[in-house]
């Protein structure tokens, strides 16, 4: 069982959200002992911190976007 090194690894949303839903799989199936129980569940916690920023900076950065646009629109 590999577990995504966020450091050595490219992270993008996409991944990180994989690999979020393998290890609800694992989980839900039964797939990992009592011990790979902890480290999984750290590291969706990881990834779901990881996708949460991620999400919170994309809005933000569409908020300005939207916030000039209508500005422009705004001028004339």
């Amino acid at each position: 069982m590999k577990r995504f090194d966020m450091e050595k690894e490219v992270l993008n949303y996409e991944s990180a959200m994989a690999r979020i839903e393998e290890i609800v799989q694992l989980v839900e199936h039964r797939e990992t002992g009592i011990d790979a129980l902890a480290d999984l569940l750290k590291e969706a916690q990881e990834l779901m911190n990881y996708c949460r920023e991620k999400l919170f900076t994309v809005e933000s950065e569409i908020g300005k976007i939207l916030e000039k646009e209508e500005s422009v629109a705004n001028e004339q």
